[in-house]
């Protein structure tokens, strides 16, 4: 089977993604991408996250064509593809598309995802800018996407939802979810009338202690995680 390994990765996260909350029935989309074999693993259009096996898991190229699998792909594989061509070279190898309760909240409110933690600083900026509308599953709205996604690893889309990447699958799921948590933060502090955002000097001085976070040390220039 053709990347068996992502394929299986892929359908364990989808079931993560699910029981975490981040997703219901079959909304949002998981995938790995493989630069050497330019294909990417991506989730199976329409099919639950529990009725997913690595069998249903769809591998095609960056331009649709199915390599591998009977299933038909994500709704969303050109905004997958979008970014792995945009952004591969730069550690985007695996993403997670999320529909969850508070990014999705701004997202429909027109609000970005601001620095009221420090832990937006694992999506490697000070703010999680917003994409305008489009219909979903189309070139427009993955060329928006990329377009809007200047600097970080996440994006959100108006009226739709989250993406987040990272160099790995786990990485990419971590940023999903520390989104999902500020956005609700975020939302809490505009409930409550008051917002202290932090500013861009404070949150890369929180990039720079993240290099040294944790068991082992990060090479230059790569941002560890949290």
């Amino acid at each position: 089977m053709l990347m068996e390994e992502e394929r299986k990765l892929v359908a364990e996260y989808g079931r993560k993604m699910s029981t975490d909350g981040l997703a219901r029935g079959t909304a949002g989309n998981i995938s790995i991408y493989n630069p050497e074999l330019g294909l990417m693993a991506i989730s199976p259009s329409g099919l639950g996250y529990f009725d997913t096996t690595p069998e249903d898991v769809c591998v095609c190229d960056l331009d649709g064509k199915v390599a591998d699998g009977t299933r038909k792909p994500s709704s969303e594989h050109g905004l997958h593809a979008a970014f792995y061509k945009e952004k591969a070279a730069h550690g985007c190898l695996a993403i997670v598309h999320t529909h969850s309760d508070y990014a999705t909240t701004l997202a429909c409110m027109g609000e970005p995802i601001r620095a009221v933690h420090y832990v937006i600083a694992t999506a490697g900026t000070n703010e999680i800018p917003i994409c305008g509308y489009t219909t979903f599953g189309t070139p427009e709205l993955a060329e928006m996407a990329v377009k809007a996604c200047t600097h970080g690893n996440a994006v959100l889309l108006a009226n739709h939802g989250l993406v987040a990447f990272g160099k790995d699958l786990k990485k990419a799921y971590n940023i999903a979810g520390n989104m999902e948590s500020l956005a609700k933060t975020q939302w809490q502090c505009m409930c409550a009338g008051k917002m202290n955002v932090l500013t861009k000097e404070q949150i890369d001085a929180v990039l720079v202690r993240f290099q040294t976070y944790g068991q082992t040390t990060s090479k230059p220039g790569e941002l560890k995680g949290y």
